[in-house]
C-alpha cells in the first residue's frame, strides 16, 4: 500500500514539474531563434552568465542551502537520479540555454523543494542558482546574483558569447 501512496503523491508533482520545466526554456529558445522581443514589452536580457553574475561567497551559501534542501533528491553532485533532473551537464545546458536566470530562478522557486515549494527566501533561491551556475562552469564575479525577478530576467543563460 505504501508504494502506491508514494506513486499517487509523486506522479502529479512530477508531471507539473516536467510541464513547467519544458515550457519556459522552449519558449525562451524560440524567442531567441526568432529574434522576438519578450512578451509584455520586457527588455531583452543584456548580461550573460559568462560575465560573472554571482560571487564565490554566494556560491558557498548556495552549497549549504542545496545540501539542506535539494541534495536528497538532486544528489550532492547535482546530477539528479531516476526521474529527478540533473542540474549540471549537457542536458541541463541544452534545456536552459536561451532562457534567463529569472526563468530558472522562478522555475526553482515555484517548484522546489518538492515537499514545500516557495519555502526558501528569495536570497536562498538566488544562492542555489549561483551554485548551479558555478557547477556548470560559469565564472564567478564581484557582484552577487540578485534575488529579484526583473534583474534576473536581464541575465541570459548561454554557453558561448553571441557575436
Amino acid at each position: 500500500m505504501r508504494p502506491t501512496h508514494l506513486l499517487t503523491t509523486a506522479l502529479p508533482i512530477f508531471v507539473v514539474v516536467a510541464v513547467v520545466s519544458f515550457r519556459s526554456p522552449v519558449r525562451a529558445a524560440a524567442r531567441l531563434a526568432s529574434g522576438e522581443q519578450r512578451s509584455g514589452g520586457d527588455p531583452q536580457a543584456d548580461r550573460s552568465v559568462l560575465q560573472g553574475v554571482y560571487t564565490e561567497e554566494q556560491r558557498k551559501r548556495g552549497q549549504g542551502v542545496y545540501a539542506e534542501a535539494c541534495a536528497s533528491c538532486h544528489a550532492a553532485a547535482l546530477t539528479g537520479a531516476d526521474v529527478v533532473p540533473a542540474l549540471v551537464g549537457p542536458d541541463f545546458l541544452r534545456k536552459w540555454t536561451g532562457a534567463t536566470a529569472g526563468e530558472l530562478f522562478e522555475q526553482i522557486r515555484s517548484t522546489m523543494p518538492q515537499d514545500s515549494p516557495g519555502s526558501l527566501t528569495p536570497q536562498q533561491y538566488a544562492d542555489v542558482v549561483a551554485l548551479i551556475f558555478n557547477r556548470n562552469k560559469f565564472p564567478a564575479g564581484r557582484t552577487p546574483l540578485p534575488d529579484d525577478d526583473a534583474a534576473l530576467r536581464m541575465i541570459r543563460i548561454e554557453t558561448s558569447k553571441k557575436r
